[in-house]
């Protein structure tokens, strides 16, 4: 991840070196598909005494462009994060896998052919949760999947008229229910996490 991210300090120097002619019919093109990697935060207190580590996994997102401007984002991790649970005073009390997936709507502001291209984006998504194993050997304790709002900023830095590079940075906002031995207890969870990542996409 740390030569990732020196890689797109790089890149707008790259970019720059591309000519206009490599990039003059980006706007024409309306598919577009990144992967990378990405760290996942967890909110700092989910639950009184509570604390819920982050996690670096593969992301990948697809994009269709209704203009050179708007587009409707398919995003999702490609593997599961993995979570350590732990409890103030008791160190880790378990672990935890959670692999959200998104539905956005983008404004990508300026023109296709620019060198850096920022966008905004919000949209729904849902995290689930699973191979929890949390509270030592009583009573399994479970998490219903996540669903709420994610809004999302990030920026592309053009290479040519096909590749770029991305990063990205993603809100996601909703709390997952606490089941213990399959049954609802009404307590929740405030997960609430911060998704960071940079990629490499083409467009066609």
């Amino acid at each position: 991840l740390t030569i990732a991210l020196a890689s797109l300090i790089a890149m707008p120097a790259l970019a720059q070196d591309a000519t206009t002619d490599t990039t003059s019919d980006a706007a024409s093109k309306r598919f577009a598909v990144v992967g990378g990697a990405a760290v996942l935060k967890p909110d700092r207190d989910p639950a009184p005494g509570l604390k819920i580590d982050g996690d670096v996994a593969p992301v990948i997102s697809a994009s269709w462009y209704a203009t050179p401007n708007i587009a409707v984002e398919l995003w999702g991790a490609a593997d599961k994060f993995n979570h350590r649970v732990r409890a103030d005073g008791a160190g880790k009390i378990g672990t935890v896998d959670q692999q959200p997936i998104a539905l956005s709507g983008q404004y990508h502001f300026g023109t296709a052919d620019q060198v850096m291209r920022p966008f905004v984006g919000l949209g729904y998504y849902e995290s689930n949760f699973s191979n929890e194993t949390i509270g030592g050997d009583g009573a399994h304790v479970g998490l219903e999947t996540a669903k709420g709002a994610i809004a999302t900023a990030g920026v592309d830095f053009n290479i040519n008229q096909t590749w770029f590079a991305r990063a990205d940075a993603r809100y996601m906002k909703g709390d997952a229910g606490v089941r213990v031995a399959g049954q609802g207890t009404g307590e929740e969870l405030t997960i609430d996490p911060w998704v960071v990542g940079v990629g490499i996409g083409a467009r066609f």
